[in-house]
C-alpha cells in the first residue's frame, strides 16, 4: 500500500460498524485496552477493504512500522490465547441466544 492511500481508510472510519454492546462488554473483559483498541482497528479494517490476508491487513494497518513488523503483530495478535472460540465466542453466543432467545 503506497503512504497517500492511508487517509482514504481512516477519513471513512465514521461510515463502518462496530461490534454491538454485548460484544464489546464482553471482549473488554477478556482482552487489555491496547489488544481491544487493536482488535477494533483490525475490524475497522476488514470492513473497509473487504480482505482476509495477514498481507493486505498488514499493507493498510495505519501504523508507522515498517510492513514485516505490522504482519508480525498482527500474526501475534490473532494468537492470543484469550481470542480462543472457548473463551471468546461460545461466552458471547451464550449471552446473544439469552438475550433474544428467552425461555
Amino acid at each position: 500500500m503506497v503512504e497517500k492511500d492511508r487517509p482514504r481508510i481512516v477519513n471513512k472510519t465514521y461510515l463502518l460498524k462496530l461490534l454491538p454492546g454485548f460484544y464489546q462488554k464482553h471482549l473488554k473483559s477478556q482482552l487489555n485496552i491496547a489488544e481491544f483498541i487493536f482488535l477494533k482497528i483490525l475490524l475497522i479494517l476488514l470492513q473497509s477493504i473487504k480482505k482476509v490476508s495477514l498481507e493486505k491487513l498488514a499493507n493498510a494497518l495505519p501504523i508507522g512500522i515498517i510492513f514485516e513488523s505490522r504482519r508480525k503483530r498482527i500474526h501475534r495478535f490473532l494468537s492470543l490465547s484469550n481470542l480462543k472460540i472457548e473463551k471468546v465466542w461460545f461466552p458471547t453466543v451464550k449471552e446473544w441466544l439469552g438475550t433474544y432467545f428467552n425461555e
